[in-house]
């Protein structure tokens, strides 16, 4: 059976979009500084944080369950929270408005120290915006995966993560997810040497 034009295209369109992400000049190396930030947060005792909306809320809830779970081997429970309870919020939505709901979580429970993982594939959603912005007052770091040029939050961010070229959420998230597993087999290499022996 042979394989449909649309499905061939998508795959290679896939393909250019993180062979793009590879050759861009701040891709890997932003990802080797969020490597390196995760290890330092685990290390001093310090908690991750994700927040984002729809598919990046599914993206941030991943991040925060491969730590608190189990990745390549078994090790220790690493302390990582989604900001995904339906009842958090709808209470702060309903309270606060919906711009609010990460920023007000972010002031909950984020410490200097810790870091907070801010999806967006616009760079423009005005609730993560409103996270990060609380989160470096609270000397919170703020790492942003994002697309679409990172928008508003490329500049607000310690470290943009950008994914070039794509125009369309499904093939940012793509890439972004590649990202978030890269960056945690990372972490944990240097953390459980031997989980990769």
């Amino acid at each position: 059976m042979s394989v449909s034009e649309p499905i061939q295209s998508s795959f290679e369109e896939a393909a250019a979009t993180l062979q793009a992400f590879r050759e861009s000049p701040d891709g890997l190396p932003n990802v080797q500084r969020f490597a390196d930030l995760a290890f330092e947060t685990l290390e001093r005792g310090g908690l991750f944080m994700a927040c984002g909306n729809g598919g990046s809320m599914c993206d941030a809830m991943h991040f925060a369950e491969e730590w608190t779970g189990r990745f390549r081997g078994d090790r220790a429970a690493l302390p990582a929270i989604a900001f995904s309870d339906p009842s958090q919020l709808t209470c702060i939505a309903n309270d606060f408005g919906y711009d609010e709901v990460f920023a007000r979580e972010v002031e909950a429970y984020g410490k200097q120290g810790d870091l907070l993982l801010a999806i967006s594939t616009s760079g423009s959603s005005p609730n993560v915006i409103r996270a990060v912005q609380v989160a470096r007052e609270r000397g919170v770091t703020t790492i942003g995966l994002l697309g679409k040029g990172g928008g508003e939050l490329r500049g607000l961010v310690d470290v943009p993560i950008v994914v070039p070229v794509a125009t369309t959420s499904d093939r940012i998230q793509e890439v972004h997810i590649k990202v978030i597993h890269i960056v945690i087999e990372a972490t944990e290499r240097r953390l459980f040497p031997a989980n990769y022996d």
